[in-house]
């Protein structure tokens, strides 16, 4: 049996999901997107969720498809009508259909897909083994604050990874970390500080990235946020990442060389193990 779709109102076969050749979406990028984590038929943290969504949306002027209790009642049904217990909810907005100019179009309304993808979050094995990662330039624009949709660097950066025998790249700008490809990045200094990035234009703010550093204060640990460079990360105790899709996971290797001993540390195993417990027993953090 196919998925089921939701296409601006209507819940669809994967099949018959499609979307305008002329949506400025597919055209310019112009659109933006969330994903909320579906753990155990529910989905976690997804009024964050929405609430960077419209702020995504108002940072490019971007008219709301619908109200966030609509989204969120059509949300629910498309969880139900796939039958997905543990996934991602992927949605994404775009400015609506036009004629090609690079100009905004006036009077247009905006178009909302969203899809269900299965996944085994709570399980994962790299969680046990931790991530490898390189670093690379980043090469991005400079509002890497909108989750927008043009994420053909990021995922430069990602098979450049993969190329090399690792997992993932860390993006690096004036000899500082800013992110992952798709996650947060965190190191654990000799005096068991955490130390990540501050919000600004350079990075995206978390939705997970706010949970974990919560729960790190609740634990006593000591959150530091400010740029960490290369060497910085290569002499840590330990490192790790953080997304909706990967909640905590321990980073191990840094441009082919051990971080720390080389395994996943208590640090990143603690927060990680908080993390679920919190989102398996509550529907919003």
């Amino acid at each position: 049996m196919s998925r089921v779709f939701y296409v601006n109102g209507d819940f669809v076969a994967e099949e018959d999901a499609k979307i305008s050749v002329l949506d400025r979406g597919f055209l310019f990028a112009d659109a933006v997107y969330e994903v909320s984590t579906i753990l155990r038929g529910k989905l976690i943290d997804n009024n964050a969720h929405l609430k960077r969504l419209g702020r995504s949306m108002s940072e490019l002027s971007m008219s709301a498809p619908c109200s966030d209790e609509a989204i969120i009642a059509a949300q629910k049904r498309l969880v139900e009508v796939n039958g997905v217990d543990e996934g991602l909810l992927y949605l994404q907005v775009s400015r609506g259909v036009a004629d090609r100019d690079f100009a905004y179009p006036a009077n247009v309304d905006s178009s909302m897909v969203m899809f269900i993808q299965e996944k085994n979050l709570l399980n994962n094995p790299a969680a046990e083994k931790g991530l490898s990662v390189i670093s690379v330039p980043d090469l991005r624009w400079q509002r890497r604050d909108i989750k927008t949709v043009g994420l053909l660097y990021p995922s430069m950066a990602k098979q450049a990874a993969l190329s090399a025998g690792a997992d993932d790249a860390w993006m690096v700008e004036d000899g500082l970390v800013t992110e992952g490809t798709s996650n947060n990045a965190y190191i654990v200094t000799a005096n068991q500080e955490i130390k990540t990035r501050h919000l600004g234009n350079e990075i995206l703010s978390g939705i997970t990235r706010t949970a974990i550093l919560k729960f790190a204060q609740e634990s006593h640990y000591k959150v530091v946020e400010e740029p960490f460079s290369l060497e910085e990360a290569a002499s840590a105790s330990e490192a790790f990442i953080s997304s909706a899709s990967t909640f905590v996971m321990p980073v191990v290797k840094l441009d082919g060389q051990p971080i720390g001993t080389g395994t996943p540390g208590p640090v990143a195993a603690h927060l990680r193990k908080v993390y679920i417990e919190t989102a398996l027993q509550r529907e919003d953090l």
